[in-house]
């Protein structure tokens, strides 16, 4: 329901021209505005939101300027789902996967070198892309990623998302 909620807030702002008048008005700190609409960029409750919003600044702004401060600002909203997926998510679906016999064969499925690498590359996609950033992070954290890459990951793929959006939202 709250993702319903926050899908129909977000075309309310698009089409009502409100989140127009507001970035316009923000002057010198538009920058800020930046930053927080990219932390908003990670969560399902708040990606289409974020959405607009970056579009919107991608519009007025330049748009390497909007995708690398909502990167940097992801990276704060990643963080926070990190530590949660990674130190508890992961452990849990292991744990239910073990108690199974065909578990034993998907736990030896995730040590492979190969795995990791895939389940590093779709889950970077997954944070580029448009989707909430959680299905992402849990596929890193499966890879019992490291946080020092883990940072520089998600600012990465974040940026290019960010401007993917901004591309877009010029185009239109």
């Amino acid at each position: 329901m709250i993702i319903l909620i926050s899908i129909f807030v977000a075309i309310l702002l698009a089409q009502s021209g409100i989140l127009n008048e507001i970035l316009l008005s923000a002057g010198q700190f538009k920058f800020v505005g930046n930053f927080i609409a990219g932390m908003f960029f990670t969560s399902v409750f708040t990606t289409p939101v974020a959405i607009v919003a970056l579009g919107e600044m991608a519009r007025v702004d330049n748009l390497l300027t909007v995708s690398l401060l909502g990167g940097l600002g992801a990276i704060i909203g990643d963080l926070v789902i990190f530590w949660f997926i990674r130190d508890q998510f992961a452990e849990h679906v292991m744990s239910l996967v073990e108690h199974r016999t065909i578990g034993r064969k998907i736990k030896s499925l995730f040590s492979l070198k190969y795995f990791r690498w895939f389940t590093f590359l779709l889950g970077g996609l997954i944070i580029s892309s448009p989707f909430p950033d959680e299905l992402g992070i849990g596929l890193l954290g499966f890879s019992k990623m490291r946080l020092m890459w883990f940072i520089p990951i998600s600012f990465v793929f974040n940026s290019i998302g960010i401007l993917l959006i901004g591309i877009v939202a010029r185009a239109i």
